[in-house]
């Protein structure tokens, strides 16, 4: 629509792309705990002599991605893998406080049946469940863990929705209809 603010013909997010230590013990990870599906790799890519890495990727000229590996989770979360080697590599990953920070939050229907799925599977969690009782969040339930490379996750549910979708038109889904 002519005028409208925002990213032209915009849908919403495609993937999230993760650099990880090990692109095996992530996918063993993703796809044996968290339940992704595997689809495609591709690499090595690298340009051993122009700056094609720094100019298209923003990393040292002479880093190699090893392998990236293709997943996705549950409904269309596609996550890429990244393997790279590069002589100026950190290997700590930023805190949430952080510039940078991140985590990945995965919504279950289930969250009893979730957290104990990652409790039996060895899954450090962070804190205790946190149940939003008050405010927009009200109807949330949610806990922080870690993949086993110290990548921050959340995992979330609000089956009767947040407080805020009943009083908005611009809902996602209505948790009063079974089939949105």
């Amino acid at each position: 629509m002519a005028g409208t603010a925002g990213l032209p013909g915009l849908r919403g997010g495609d993937h999230i792309g993760i650099t990880v230590p090990d692109l095996e013990a992530a996918t063993r990870f993703f796809v044996d705990v968290l339940g992704a599906e595997q689809f495609y790799d591709i690499g090595p890519i690298a340009d051993d002599a122009g700056d094609w890495m720094q100019v298209q990727l923003g990393v040292h000229p002479r880093a190699q991605v090893e392998k990236l590996r293709f997943l996705r989770l549950g409904h269309g979360l596609n996550i890429e893998l990244f393997e790279y080697s590069a002589p100026d590599q950190r290997r700590e990953g930023p805190r949430n406080s952080d510039v940078g920070g991140h985590h990945l939050a995965l919504y279950v229907d289930d969250f009893a049946a979730a957290l104990a799925h990652l409790r039996a599977h060895g899954v450090e969690i962070m804190g205790e469940p946190v149940i939003r009782q008050a405010g927009p969040s009200a109807g949330q339930t949610w806990v922080y863990f870690r993949a086993p490379w110290g990548l921050q996750m959340e995992l979330v549910s609000y089956p009767g929705g947040k407080a805020y979708e009943r009083d908005t038109p611009r809902r996602l889904w209505d948790p009063r209809d079974p089939a949105s």
